[in-house]
């Protein structure tokens, strides 16, 4: 049986840490562990996704649930509530509901202070992390045998009704999602695991779509490194690149984060034209894949060619043209002396850079796609080496297991995040006192994730920015700063601070809330507006040379409504308790930051959300971010539009239900059957009440107060609902809110934006919303809802 363990790393001697561990979570398997009925309720879990995998496809997170029940039992004695369609919400009825939230959701927290979950959701993780074992020789010595049979169970339980594979779980079938975990399944040896029924349909769907000549690059890449696929069918990913000057626009170290860090490593494999063993299954694959004999494949035809449920982002013709030149022209240069000398040092620079990313992250790396990369990169340059043992145990960082199966998240997870919104959720709900064990974990959890040094050597030429103060997004080993992680961080400690010491231990000291401040200020552009991990340092127009044809908007780090709104709350709470400290910087950034938000809203009063789904996330933040900077619904145009934005989107049966699909074609988009979803349904009361809303009109308030009410399960659980949240990168950061996922910038950007599963999202933002409603408690059961569904971010 499958056991969760946290902060813990064992007796690896090639495993090292900054903070004794502190929000690490792995999956170990025990033969001994669980009783014969705790087994066989995992079974009966199982059993019923896989019956109802069609119509239900994110998981619960059941196991994580049943361990934790088992190991911190709830006592539940507040009888469940449900309001009739024209009943009062009260404030009894509110707060009886956030004290059985409350009282569960605080048995779920683990011992270092976190809330562990699922960040699962894209499709494309897993895939890499197998090739690259396989190609090594590592795949039975690192993955136990049950690893791998619960990785087959998550492809099997993932397989469209089509037999294919999307990009993530909530998707229809592409060929890159297709062909790579059909792949995977061969790698895994399926007919060990009971997939052959699996293999005939996802092999059938490849062919009758052209093959896997079709692929996006991408997954050329991975099936060239496999011997799959030829290098020859693949774009040019030239090393060199990295030997430019950086004043040129394009350069790498220009990228955003996500995109340059996959980029790296690619064009170290490219430029090694590294191809793994040709086995016996590698032989077979090359003739299951193909319409035509391996021999006979048209491979510089192939080298553009991209199926048409893939092609998000068409490759405009400057980029073709540059392609074939590089391709026909540079590439045979390169190749031969003297050319060779310069490829040569441009594979020396590349490792490098790779070597800086790992020492730096403790070898967890930015997100999952640049971790396998760049265990790969190790044990091409040297199979012996240390770095590529140190990889080794970092890759169970990124495995999590539930009742669909083991998966590859999109994150080494989302633990600060996470536990930054739970501390808003429950200090707002004014039951603080109540729950002050909880806080006080939660505090030092926060307290012990602060990155407390910038990385070391010049960081212009590692193309890093400050990290000093500033929160990640998991843990402090992992250490890649985030504006509006640091932002929600800073909210988080700033309202602990206000709290008795004996409740929840000491305050953060001076010196490091002020770093944390000079991370958010250091981080915002000329145009007023927030990006994610670093400035915006090149033009949009780059975007042409974007080579993903299933990732838009990867390129560089875009200024999102987002992070700037999170940027002007944490700021604007700062100043409130320390109005002296770079007074005129701060006001000064809050002003720019403020109009940036103004001035990126549409027409019609929305914001697109592009870290969550999609116009209710953006407006909740638009409408928040604005607030927080001084404006009002009555003397802010921007706040009343959006206010009546969100009003024109409320369902007929009251609250809100946005699909992922407004991520994709940008136009909003319900649920099917018109169906509300708590966590979107919390996210426009809390930006509604946070605009005055119930001193207008308080019934939709209202009907959406009871939706949330009334979905509390018995346990004081909310239930999980479809994927709602955008995840960066996983290439990332493919990268799921809540349930969610965190989609990248302008859509179902891939490469590090796909749907991932934020399972806390579900309880916190709810509860939140419906306690604002009334009394300050009604805010904190809509914030409540939405973290606990809110677990998603590429």
């Amino acid at each position: 049986m499958w056991r969760l363990t946290v902060a813990d790393g064992g007796n690896d001697p090639f495993i090292y840490t900054t903070n004794n561990f502190v929000g690490r979570q792995i999956w170990e398997f025990d033969p001994d562990y669980g009783t014969p009925e705790e087994r066989a309720e995992v079974e009966a879990a199982r059993e019923n996704f896989w019956k109802n995998r069609f119509q239900v496809k994110l998981s619960s997170d059941l196991l994580c649930r049943m361990q934790f029940a088992r190991e911190n039992p709830c006592a539940l004695n507040l009888p469940q509530i449900k309001v009739q369609d024209l009943e009062e919400v009260t404030e009894e009825v509110v707060t009886t509901t956030l004290r059985r939230g409350l009282n569960f959701y605080s048995t779920m927290q683990a011992h270092d202070g976190h809330w562990p979950g699922d960040y699962g959701g894209p499709m494309f993780l897993l895939p890499g992390l197998v090739i690259t074992l396989y190609v090594t020789g590592a795949l039975h010595v690192v993955l136990s045998i049950e690893q791998q049979r619960e990785m087959c169970r998550y492809l099997c339980n993932h397989q469209n009704e089509d037999g294919g594979w999307g990009l993530h779980i909530e998707g229809p079938s592409t060929m890159f999602g297709t062909v790579l975990n059909y792949v995977t399944l061969r790698l895994l040896g399926e007919a060990d695991f009971g997939a052959e029924g699996a293999m005939e349909k996802g092999q059938k769907w490849i062919l009758d779509h052209g093959g896997a000549t079709a692929i996006t690059s991408w997954g050329k890449m991975w099936l060239s490194v496999l011997g799959a696929y030829e290098w020859s069918g693949t774009n040019p990913l030239p090393p060199e690149m990295w030997l430019c000057p950086y004043i040129l626009p394009v350069h790498p170290g220009r990228m955003w984060c996500h995109c340059r860090m996959v980029y790296l490593p690619m064009s170290y494999l490219y430029g090694k034209r590294f191809v793994g063993p040709i086995t016996s299954t590698i032989i077979s694959l090359r003739k299951e894949l193909y319409i035509v004999p391996y021999h006979e494949v048209d491979w510089n035809q192939a080298r553009n060619q991209c199926a048409k449920e893939d092609l998000y982002y068409p490759h405009p013709l400057v980029q073709d043209i540059l392609w074939a030149s590089l391709h026909k022209v540079i590439e045979p240069i390169l190749g031969h002396w003297p050319g060779n000398k310069l490829r040569e040092k441009a594979l020396c620079t590349v490792m490098q850079h790779v070597h800086y990313e790992d020492e730096n992250t403790r070898y967890i790396c930015l997100g999952p796609v640049n971790k396998v990369l760049n265990m790969l990169c190790c044990w091409i340059e040297d199979p012996n080496s240390e770095a590529f043992k140190l990889h080794i145990p970092r890759i169970f960082d990124y495995l999590w297991i539930a009742e669909d199966g083991m998966k590859m998240q999109g994150y080494s997870g989302s633990q600060l995040w996470d536990t930054s919104f739970a501390v808003q959720a429950i200090i707002s709900t004014n039951l603080g006192e109540e729950y002050g064990l909880t806080l006080r974990k939660a505090h030092e959890f926060i307290k012990n994730s602060q990155v407390l040094e910038d990385c070391p050597g010049d960081l212009k030429f590692w193309y890093r920015h400050i990290s000093k103060g500033a929160w990640p997004f998991s843990t402090a080993d992992q250490g890649w700063p985030i504006s509006d992680c640091t932002a929600e961080g800073l909210k988080a400690v700033l309202l602990l601070s206000k709290l008795p010491v004996e409740t929840v231990g000491e305050p953060l000291d001076m010196k490091h809330l002020s770093d944390a401040v000079n991370v958010i200020l250091s981080l915002q552009n000329a145009d007023g507006g927030f990006a994610t991990y670093e400035l915006t340092r090149s033009y949009r127009w780059v975007e042409l040379i974007n080579p993903a044809e299933t990732f838009g908007d990867i390129v560089i780090d875009y200024p999102y409504v987002e992070c700037t709104s999170a940027a002007i709350q944490a700021l604007t709470s700062f100043k409130k308790l320390y109005p002296e400290h770079r007074r005129h910087e701060i006001e000064n950034c809050i002003s720019k930051a403020a109009k940036f938000i103004e001035e990126i809203q549409a027409p019609d009063g929305s914001w697109y959300g592009c870290w969550g789904v999609c116009f209710t996330y953006g407006g909740w933040f638009g409408i928040t971010g604005l607030i927080a900077a001084g404006n009002t619904y009555s003397n802010c145009p921007c706040i009343r539009k959006a206010c009546d934005y969100l009003l024109s989107k409320e369902l007929a049966s009251g609250g809100w239900g946005e699909s992922y699909l407004s991520c994709q074609n940008k136009v909003y988009t319900n649920l099917p059957g018109d169906k509300p979803h708590i966590v979107n349904t919390a996210w426009a009361m809390l930006a509604l009440i946070e605009a005055g809303q119930a001193g207008r009109d308080p019934n939709p308030l209202h009907r959406a107060a009871r939706i949330l009410i009334n979905s509390q399960m018995k346990n004081g659980d909310f239930p999980q609902e479809v994927t709602l949240i955008t995840c960066i990168f996983f290439l990332v950061i493919f990268l799921t809110l809540i349930t969610t996922i965190r989609w990248s910038p302008n859509g179902l950007s891939l490469v590090i934006h796909a749907p991932c599963f934020f399972p806390d999202f579900q309880n916190f933002f709810p509860l939140f919303s419906v306690i604002y409603l009334h009394t300050p408690n009604a805010f904190s059961l809509a914030f409540f809802f939405l973290f606990r569904e809110q677990k998603t971010r590429f």
